[in-house]
């Protein structure tokens, strides 16, 4: 049986375009949770901003962990790849 290779050892051989498309589709879906938590339903339960700050750290910490599993980083790289050359 093939062992899985280790995430690490996946990072390592990142390139720099594939480090940007992941970081860019990153960004884009940090936006893209942040437009869906805009409408507000009501009051804050604690009403604070320390609750605001969590919550946008929380979303931050998942769009990264998200970033490449949607496809945006592989199309990025298809398009940007002759050009990086």
């Amino acid at each position: 049986m093939i062992a899985p290779v280790s995430k690490a050892a996946a990072t390592v051989a990142a390139t720099p375009l594939v480090k940007a498309a992941k970081s860019f589709e990153a960004v884009f879906l940090r936006q893209m949770i942040g437009a869906m938590r805009s409408p507000s339903l009501g009051e804050d339960v604690f009403g604070s901003n320390a609750s605001n700050q969590f919550r946008d750290m929380s979303d931050a910490r998942l769009a990264d962990s998200m970033a490449g599993k949607f496809g945006i980083a592989q199309m990025l790289e298809k398009q940007f790849k002759d050009q990086a050359k």
